[in-house]
């Protein structure tokens, strides 16, 4: 098999269909890339989108996705309840397959360096990418997000960037590029408006908080949606599964006197990382093929 890394782009915008769709379009016009799904969420105001192919088609799948987005976004006018510090929020790559950990940070390195040369964007590189500790961490990069990048970076050196300009893009803001194993994104929303519960439930869960490992958490209101959500990062899910993280979601929901709706997977998981769990168990609506990762790299053997 030849090499294979997946690449999972964020965008900030995940209202306007007819933009996403542009920024998938470009994705999908360069010659070698697969694409594989598309998601958008209006509440978080963001979308995901998960592609693949050879390094360096993927590495200008990236690029042109961010010049897209750094085109047809504007974070000036962006409000959304998830973090971000730019128009494409994070490029993260993925080995896959006969590419390394250390392949995929040379795809990074370069590519950041390009976005940062040619669009004008800064980048900071993140993950197993990081050049500092201070940027390995993606929630301490977007602590603040775009308004405080805004309105600091040219003058705290704790946020100078890695590539590109030392200023922040007017519209685009910046990008962070990293190098990450496979992550699963996984979403449960409380049948509560109360967000202090998702929030709680969150902080309990995370693994730098003690608790579930490879967890990173965030308790959020959807406005539009009138729910509260506990949205998860499984960074390792052979230690924490979806079942895993759903049954503790549920568990600690039910002592606050609040039972779980649903769940939702974002964007595309091994079969695995549903622990051995049927949709249905998960209370998530029915997966197709198309979601699950086996699906499409199989069809690069």
């Amino acid at each position: 098999m030849k090499p294979l890394v997946e690449c999972v782009p964020n965008i900030s915008e995940g209202r306007d269909s007819g933009v996403v769709e542009a920024v998938a379009a470009s994705i999908a016009a360069v010659d070698g890339v697969h694409l594989a799904g598309m998601e958008m969420d209006g509440d978080h105001n963001r979308s995901v989108i998960t592609f693949m192919g050879a390094p360096k088609d993927v590495a200008r799948g990236a690029f042109e996705a961010c010049r897209t987005a750094r085109d047809l976004i504007d974070l000036r006018r962006h409000r959304g309840v998830h973090p971000r510090i730019g128009a494409t929020d994070i490029i993260p790559f993925i080995p896959l397959s006969n590419c390394t950990k250390d392949d995929c940070v040379s795809l990074a390195r370069d590519c950041g360096g390009q976005i940062g040369r040619s669009l004008g964007i800064p980048v900071y590189f993140y993950g197993h990418a990081a050049l500092h500790a201070r940027c390995g961490d993606l929630p301490e990069l977007r602590r603040g997000g775009f308004e405080r990048l805004s309105g600091e970076m040219e003058t705290n050196r704790d946020l100078a960037p890695d590539a590109g300009p030392g200023v922040v893009h007017v519209s685009a803001g910046a990008t962070a590029v990293g190098v990450r194993e496979v992550l699963v994104a996984f979403n449960v929303n409380l049948d509560t408006d109360d967000a202090r519960v998702a929030r709680g439930i969150a902080q309990k869960i995370r693994e730098k908080n003690g608790g579930l490992p490879g967890v990173r958490a965030l308790g959020l209101l959807l406005p539009g949606r009138h729910l509260a959500q506990v949205s998860m990062n499984l960074t390792d899910y052979q230690r924490t599964n979806m079942a895993r993280a759903f049954e503790t979601v549920a568990h600690l929901a039910k002592a606050e006197g609040v039972e779980v709706l649903e769940s939702e997977l974002v964007g595309l998981a091994p079969r695995a990382a549903m622990g051995g769990a049927a949709p249905g168990d998960l209370r998530m609506k029915q997966l197709g093929p198309d979601r699950y990762l086996e699906s499409h790299t199989s069809r690069f053997t």
